[in-house]
Protein backbone atom coordinates (compact mmCIF):
# COMPACT_ATOMS: atom_id res chain seq x y z
CA UNK A 1 0.00 0.00 0.00
CA UNK A 2 0.73 3.72 -0.54
CA UNK A 3 3.80 4.81 1.77
CA UNK A 4 2.66 6.32 4.83
CA UNK A 5 3.68 10.45 5.35
CA UNK A 6 6.49 10.23 7.43
CA UNK A 7 8.66 10.11 4.74
CA UNK A 8 7.38 12.69 2.90
CA UNK A 9 7.97 15.52 1.71
CA UNK A 10 9.53 13.88 -1.12
CA UNK A 11 11.08 16.21 -3.81
CA UNK A 12 12.03 15.36 -7.51
CA UNK A 13 12.08 17.53 -10.96
CA UNK A 14 13.47 17.11 -14.77
CA UNK A 15 17.05 16.20 -15.46
CA UNK A 16 18.33 19.95 -16.32
CA UNK A 17 16.85 20.80 -12.83
CA UNK A 18 14.84 23.75 -13.92
CA UNK A 19 11.45 22.40 -12.64
CA UNK A 20 11.42 21.01 -8.98
CA UNK A 21 8.63 19.81 -7.05
CA UNK A 22 7.98 18.51 -3.77
CA UNK A 23 4.89 16.07 -3.41
CA UNK A 24 3.78 17.27 0.11
CA UNK A 25 2.23 13.98 1.51
CA UNK A 26 2.12 10.08 -0.04
CA UNK A 27 0.12 9.59 -2.96
CA UNK A 28 -2.99 8.28 -3.10
CA UNK A 29 -2.32 5.18 -4.76
CA UNK A 30 1.13 3.97 -7.65
CA UNK A 31 0.25 2.19 -10.46
CA UNK A 32 2.48 0.56 -12.45
CA UNK A 33 0.64 0.34 -15.77
CA UNK A 34 1.36 -2.03 -18.86
CA UNK A 35 -1.04 -0.80 -21.46
CA UNK A 36 0.16 -0.10 -24.78
CA UNK A 37 -0.69 3.49 -24.64
CA UNK A 38 1.82 3.81 -21.33
CA UNK A 39 4.62 1.95 -23.43
CA UNK A 40 4.31 3.86 -26.33
CA UNK A 41 4.26 7.42 -24.45
CA UNK A 42 7.16 6.43 -21.88
CA UNK A 43 9.07 4.53 -24.32
CA UNK A 44 9.34 1.55 -21.87
CA UNK A 45 7.67 -1.58 -20.97
CA UNK A 46 5.73 0.37 -18.33
CA UNK A 47 4.74 3.72 -16.83
CA UNK A 48 4.79 3.90 -13.43
CA UNK A 49 2.55 6.95 -11.37
CA UNK A 50 1.66 7.76 -7.85
CA UNK A 51 -1.35 9.73 -8.25
CA UNK A 52 -1.42 12.40 -5.57
CA UNK A 53 -3.81 15.58 -5.79
CA UNK A 54 -2.42 18.37 -7.38
CA UNK A 55 -2.88 20.76 -4.81
CA UNK A 56 -0.24 18.70 -2.50
CA UNK A 57 1.93 18.78 -5.02
CA UNK A 58 4.25 22.36 -4.85
CA UNK A 59 6.35 23.37 -7.98
CA UNK A 60 9.78 24.79 -6.48
CA UNK A 61 11.56 25.77 -9.61
CA UNK A 62 10.39 27.12 -12.75
CA UNK A 63 6.63 26.35 -13.65
CA UNK A 64 6.42 22.92 -15.67
CA UNK A 65 4.45 23.03 -19.28
CA UNK A 66 1.43 21.72 -20.38
CA UNK A 67 1.22 19.71 -23.14
CA UNK A 68 -1.73 17.75 -24.53
CA UNK A 69 -1.70 14.47 -25.84
CA UNK A 70 -4.03 11.90 -26.82
CA UNK A 71 -4.89 8.96 -24.96
CA UNK A 72 -6.87 5.86 -25.36
CA UNK A 73 -9.69 7.11 -23.60
CA UNK A 74 -10.10 9.38 -26.49
CA UNK A 75 -10.08 12.47 -24.16
CA UNK A 76 -6.87 12.98 -23.64
CA UNK A 77 -4.27 14.02 -21.05
CA UNK A 78 -2.20 16.80 -20.06
CA UNK A 79 1.35 15.63 -19.69
CA UNK A 80 3.06 18.47 -17.50
CA UNK A 81 6.90 18.91 -18.82
CA UNK A 82 9.90 20.97 -18.42
CA UNK A 83 10.06 23.32 -21.12
CA UNK A 84 13.67 23.35 -21.38
CA UNK A 85 14.80 19.56 -21.45
CA UNK A 86 10.81 18.70 -22.03
CA UNK A 87 10.98 15.69 -19.59
CA UNK A 88 7.48 14.26 -18.43
CA UNK A 89 6.76 15.07 -14.51
CA UNK A 90 3.44 14.58 -14.06
CA UNK A 91 0.14 13.87 -15.99
CA UNK A 92 -3.48 14.83 -15.59
CA UNK A 93 -6.09 12.44 -17.01
CA UNK A 94 -9.78 12.82 -18.49
CA UNK A 95 -11.04 10.99 -15.22
CA UNK A 96 -10.04 13.41 -12.69
CA UNK A 97 -8.91 16.52 -15.01
CA UNK A 98 -6.15 19.12 -12.59
CA UNK A 99 -7.45 18.09 -9.31
CA UNK A 100 -5.03 14.88 -9.43
CA UNK A 101 -1.58 14.48 -10.87
CA UNK A 102 0.26 11.08 -11.83
CA UNK A 103 3.56 12.22 -10.84
CA UNK A 104 6.29 10.09 -13.36
CA UNK A 105 7.75 8.48 -9.96
CA UNK A 106 11.45 7.98 -12.05
CA UNK A 107 11.43 11.85 -11.62
CA UNK A 108 11.40 11.69 -7.43
CA UNK A 109 14.86 12.41 -6.23
CA UNK A 110 14.60 9.09 -4.64
CA UNK A 111 12.43 7.12 -6.70
CA UNK A 112 12.85 3.84 -4.49
CA UNK A 113 10.47 5.45 -2.28
CA UNK A 114 6.79 4.62 -4.56
CA UNK A 115 7.26 1.21 -5.61
CA UNK A 116 3.86 -0.14 -7.03
CA UNK A 117 0.49 -0.99 -5.15
CA UNK A 118 -0.48 -2.49 -8.21
CA UNK A 119 -0.16 -3.79 -11.32
CA UNK A 120 -2.58 -2.33 -14.26
CA UNK A 121 -3.16 -3.31 -17.59
CA UNK A 122 -1.17 -6.70 -17.37
CA UNK A 123 -2.93 -8.14 -20.30
CA UNK A 124 -0.57 -5.90 -22.79
CA UNK A 125 2.27 -6.08 -20.56
CA UNK A 126 5.31 -7.38 -22.38
CA UNK A 127 6.35 -11.20 -22.10
CA UNK A 128 9.70 -10.27 -20.68
CA UNK A 129 8.23 -8.35 -17.54
CA UNK A 130 8.19 -11.01 -14.53
CA UNK A 131 5.63 -9.41 -12.09
CA UNK A 132 7.25 -10.12 -8.44
CA UNK A 133 5.36 -13.15 -6.70
CA UNK A 134 2.55 -11.80 -4.78
CA UNK A 135 2.65 -8.57 -6.37
CA UNK A 136 -1.27 -7.35 -6.82
CA UNK A 137 -1.52 -7.18 -10.61
CA UNK A 138 -4.84 -7.16 -12.71
CA UNK A 139 -5.17 -7.69 -16.34
CA UNK A 140 -6.86 -4.34 -17.08
CA UNK A 141 -8.30 -2.26 -14.64
CA UNK A 142 -9.61 -2.69 -11.15
CA UNK A 143 -11.96 -2.19 -8.49
CA UNK A 144 -10.70 0.72 -6.35
CA UNK A 145 -12.53 -0.22 -3.16
CA UNK A 146 -11.17 -3.42 -3.53
CA UNK A 147 -7.20 -2.49 -3.28
CA UNK A 148 -6.95 1.27 -2.18
CA UNK A 149 -6.38 1.98 1.67
CA UNK A 150 -9.21 3.41 3.78
CA UNK A 151 -7.55 6.46 3.98
CA UNK A 152 -6.65 6.86 0.51
CA UNK A 153 -10.41 6.25 -0.65
CA UNK A 154 -11.23 9.01 1.99
CA UNK A 155 -8.94 11.64 0.38
CA UNK A 156 -10.84 10.79 -3.20
CA UNK A 157 -13.96 11.66 -1.59
CA UNK A 158 -13.16 14.91 -0.79
CA UNK A 159 -11.93 15.64 -4.28
CA UNK A 160 -14.70 14.31 -5.68
CA UNK A 161 -16.94 17.46 -6.04
CA UNK A 162 -13.82 19.47 -7.82
CA UNK A 163 -13.57 16.15 -10.00
CA UNK A 164 -17.45 16.26 -10.54
CA UNK A 165 -17.33 20.09 -11.42
CA UNK A 166 -14.08 19.35 -13.73
CA UNK A 167 -15.73 16.79 -15.45
CA UNK A 168 -19.05 18.86 -16.04
CA UNK A 169 -17.50 21.72 -17.90
CA UNK A 170 -15.89 19.78 -19.78
CA UNK A 171 -18.94 17.51 -21.43
CA UNK A 172 -20.11 21.23 -21.66
CA UNK A 173 -17.05 22.61 -23.75
CA UNK A 174 -18.02 19.14 -25.65
CA UNK A 175 -21.51 19.58 -26.53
Amino acid sequence: MAPDDARFPAEGGCDCRAVRYRMESAPLFVHCCHCRWCQRESGAAFALNAMIETDRVTVLGEPPEPVHTPSASGQGQTIMRCPDCRVALWSHYAGSGPAVAFVRVGTLDNPDLLPPDIHIFTASKQPWVILPEGAAAVPEYYEREAHWPADSLARRQALLPAIEAWQAARDARQT
